[in-house]
């Protein structure tokens, strides 16, 4: 079972960047869609954005739309979510999950979704 280790969050003002790093441990790595997820207090966990195993396709919800970007780097098995123009409705802990099968179909879908690493705290002040 792959390990998945995230970095990068933090306290950033609204308007600001970030971005994450979410390191797998599976020597398959570069064979399967990557997803990023947030949770919010209070709230379900959702998915934010994800792309296939080359990179090539991804897939972002409406609320992240032009301002983050999501990329891997298959050499490094790491993927990444650049956050711009945050919010502070952005502040949630984010958590990396790897798809349950090397297929392009559906990988917006968080229930594809296992092996999630531990999470990083990301919060916007306003």
């Amino acid at each position: 079972q792959v390990q998945l280790v995230e970095s990068g969050g933090g306290l950033v003002q609204a308007g600001g960047s970030l971005r994450l790093s979410c390191t797998g441990t599976a020597r398959t790595f570069s064979y399967y869609p990557m997803g990023w997820f947030r949770q919010a207090p209070g709230k379900d966990r959702e998915i934010v954005a994800a792309l296939i195993g080359s990179g090539r396709s991804t897939y972002y919800v409406d609320f992240v739309k032009g301002r983050f970007t999501i990329s891997r780097d298959n050499a490094k098995n790491t993927v990444y979510l650049q956050m711009n123009s945050l919010e502070p409705e952005d502040t949630a802990v984010y958590y990396c999950a790897v798809k349950r099968d090397t297929t392009n179909q559906a990988i917006g879908v968080m229930a594809n979704y296992g092996s999630w690493g531990q999470g990083t705290q990301v919060t916007v002040s306003k």
